[in-house]
């Protein structure tokens, strides 16, 4: 359940919601709410794209999620704030940090109830629950996780009090935005790194000069050189990755096995 329909669902007054400003999602479409504004309007609730506008609402705790920018001091004067962040801080502050722990192959991550301050995810923490990252989970199913269990985690601190919140201890990790550069697939990395970047869900490569999206793979042995195709089997700097679900450019999701059964690799041939 998200945090917002968790609040209003529990019982909890929800007086204003801050969401960005409705803009264009689609080549030539129309001007659309964020998904958060939808919810919210859905759920009968006023919405803003102005954060000033929570002064003077007369709200008692502003509860931040994943909301993409800095909050200024007169605002948090005037409104004191959590933030749910989806990191065991001060592992992985900043933007992506879901997306950071699978690149870097942690085992396990967790969600935090911090207060916010204006400072990029460095307030103290409430509670922290911990969860761990599954070998072939995906960033879709991680973050549904994290978002179930960080919605019980928030709802359980409210009704049972914040109480006192303690410094962040340990070493801190900033996890910067994904540049799409990041999503291509370098064949010279080794296959494990590279099936880190397929589970994001938005890999990609290139065969035959048009873009080839990877949707699913798993890491299995091999030796072949680095984007050599050995049937759905992709030779890597390190072992190989057997291609399981792929979208070739302008088609359809389909099988690894259904792609190769029509564009027919010559021997040798590679991915770039």
């Amino acid at each position: 359940m998200p945090p917002l329909r968790g609040l209003v669902d529990a019982g909890f007054e929800v007086p204003l919601v801050v969401s960005g400003a409705d803009r264009r999602r689609g080549r030539g479409s129309a001007l659309s709410p964020s998904p958060v504004k939808a919810a919210a309007l859905d759920l009968g609730l006023a919405v803003t794209d102005r954060v000033d506008d929570v002064i003077g609402v007369g709200a008692d705790l502003g509860v931040v999620v994943a909301y993409g920018r800095l909050v200024r001091p007169h605002v948090l004067a005037a409104l004191p704030m959590v933030n749910l962040h989806f990191s065991l801080l001060p592992r992985w502050r900043g933007a992506a940090p879901v997306e950071r722990a699978i690149l870097a192959g942690d085992d396990e991550t967790g969600v935090c109830l911090m207060q916010l301050e204006e400072g990029l995810d460095t307030g103290p923490v409430f509670a922290c629950e911990r969860v761990a990252i599954g070998p072939e989970e995906t960033l879709d199913e991680l973050r549904a996780r994290l978002v179930a269990g960080g919605t019980d985690l928030l709802l359980r601190s409210l009704r049972e009090g914040l109480g006192e919140a303690w410094p962040q201890q340990g070493e801190v990790t900033y996890a910067s935005k994904i540049d799409p550069a990041e999503l291509r697939l370098d064949w010279a990395r080794p296959a494990v790194e590279l099936h880190r970047v397929v589970r994001l869900g938005r890999a990609w490569t290139t065969f035959r000069g048009t873009r080839l999206r990877v949707l699913r793979a798993v890491v299995v042995d091999g030796d072949g050189a680095p984007g050599e195709l050995a049937g759905t089997v992709v030779g890597t700097g390190g072992g190989g990755l057997e291609l399981v679900e792929v979208q070739p450019e302008g088609r359809r999701p389909m099988p690894a096995s259904a792609w190769l059964a029509g564009a027919r690799p010559a021997p040798g041939e590679r991915l770039a």
